[in-house]
């Protein structure tokens, strides 16, 4: 097995010798996009009662959205963090490389605008053997809650192309927490490893909201914040239905401790105990004694005379 998994690497090292493109900020991309980018605004994804229970136990949720007749994989996560501390993690673009996994190179190189303001942002991939390197062009919208993004054609990228998005808003039943929408769409060149892009495909969508919730919460814990989660909608229902329950006279309160009443004081010990048996056969005794020489002496009596 060791052997066959150092042929495997070797082999994927020869292809991108053989077939791989050099990333190039003097030349532009071989074409203007093949994918078609994403829209700024809400996704405007239904989450069911099973899509709820499972964000408010902390997981991600994953769906699909269309795009014309394919579909898009998209994650949902609710994260314990306010939307504006969510939001500096996600445009913190210069520091990638310190806590995205696999991320090595992440520095802007051009910002511009403010609604939207355009970030163009260098970043580079390690996986397996294979590095990546990419040029990306941000749109930021803060009225749409919103950052979209496409390669940066006018530079040469290891990647054939690639468009995502960001949506955060506050989360509908905590305002102190966020809920994230995220999904992206890549398209590699024929000579990336087919490892490679397995990895990428299948990792991508909740490795990244993974970080984004980690290094939210850790932030706002930072900042003194409130991070426990809030009463989801489904935590209200239970509740709802609790109440209804209680006066149903179904799901009785059980009884605290307090509520009892206080213990009996403690009996007699053993020895208290015998001593007390002992007095009331010695009073017994006395009583029958003393019955018996009264008859006695009655009898006695009757005979004299």
């Amino acid at each position: 097995m060791a052997r066959l998994s150092g042929l495997l690497i070797l082999l994927v090292a020869l292809s991108l010798l053989v077939y791989g493109e050099s990333a190039s900020a003097s030349n532009p991309h071989p074409h203007r996009g093949k994918v078609q980018p994403f829209k700024a605004g809400d996704p405007k994804v239904k989450l069911n009662a099973k899509a709820e229970s499972l964000l408010a136990s902390g997981k991600p949720y994953q769906t699909q959205i269309k795009n014309g007749n394919k579909g898009r994989g998209l994650v949902v996560q609710d994260i314990n963090a306010p939307s504006d501390v969510v939001w500096g993690r996600i445009l913190d673009l210069d520091n990638y490389s310190k806590f995205v996994p696999r991320t090595t190179i992440s520095e802007n190189y051009k910002v511009k605008g403010s609604n939207p303001q355009i970030i163009h942002t260098r970043m580079a991939l390690s996986v397996v053997v294979t590095k990546m390197e990419f040029f990306i062009r941000h749109q930021y919208y803060p009225g749409k809650n919103s950052l979209i993004w496409t390669l940066d054609y006018d530079r040469n990228s290891d990647i054939d192309d690639s468009c995502g998005f960001w949506y955060v808003v506050p989360h509908p039943s905590n305002p102190s927490a966020s809920r994230v929408f995220y999904s992206v769409e890549v398209s590699m060149f024929d000579w990336v490893p087919g490892i490679v892009m397995d990895i990428l495909s299948k990792k991508a969508l909740t490795e990244a909201t993974g970080w984004v919730k980690k290094e939210s919460e850790k932030k706002a814990r930072a900042m003194g914040l409130e991070v426990g989660g809030g009463d989801t909608k489904q935590d209200k229902k239970k509740k709802d239905k609790k109440k209804k329950d209680k006066k149903k006279g179904k799901g009785k309160k059980k009884v605290d401790d307090e509520d009892l009443p206080p213990p009996p004081p403690p009996g007699p010990d053993d020895a208290t105990l015998a001593r007390r048996w002992f007095g009331v056969f010695a009073i017994l005794g006395l009583v029958a004694l003393n019955i018996f020489l009264f008859f006695e002496n009655m009898s006695g009596g009757k005979k004299k005379d």
